[in-house]
């Protein structure tokens, strides 16, 4: 299922194209590239369900306090995402790139991936999904990008 996430991000929402796709056009060139049907479906239900948590009125975890609160992950979380995963996330709230509401949809959205773990590329690009389909992210979403694409290959002294 990541793998049609990382397609469809690629081709329609990084690539800037027209992301107002007909869903059974859509599902059929998925079919084309090789994708499996029951995947294609979940995938589609995944981005169904991350625009559905824009609407903080239904999504218990958003509240006005939550910036002050302290994240403690499950035993299932900690599985999922390992001790540097963990680090990557608090380090971007830190920083301002994403917010105690956007973590919780980040993290909202991986544990919805039904893999068994979650490398930190993976973390990353799901972030910058969270991020460009939450309004007002803009900046955000830009810095992640820079996050992502502008890492040095090398240690710097």
């Amino acid at each position: 299922m990541f793998d049609i996430l990382m397609y469809l991000f690629e081709n329609y929402i990084h690539s800037e194209s027209d992301i107002f796709v007909e869903q059974n056009e859509l599902t059929d060139e998925l079919l084309r590239a090789g994708f499996n049907q029951d995947e294609i479906y979940k995938a589609l239900d995944w981005l169904e369900q991350l625009a559905d948590l824009q609407h903080s009125d239904e999504i218990p975890y958003l509240n006005a306090t939550a910036d002050k609160a302290i994240r403690i992950y499950t035993e299932e979380e900690c599985q999922l995402l390992d001790v540097e995963s963990r680090g990557f996330l608090m380090f971007v709230e830190q920083v301002g790139v994403i917010d105690s509401t956007t973590r919780e949809m980040v993290i909202d959205r991986l544990m919805a991936l039904e893999k068994a773990e979650i490398s930190l590329d993976d973390l990353k690009w799901v972030i910058l999904m969270v991020l460009f389909n939450v309004p007002g992210k803009e900046q955000a979403y830009a810095q992640m990008e820079d996050l992502i694409f502008d890492e040095p290959t090398e240690y710097l002294h």
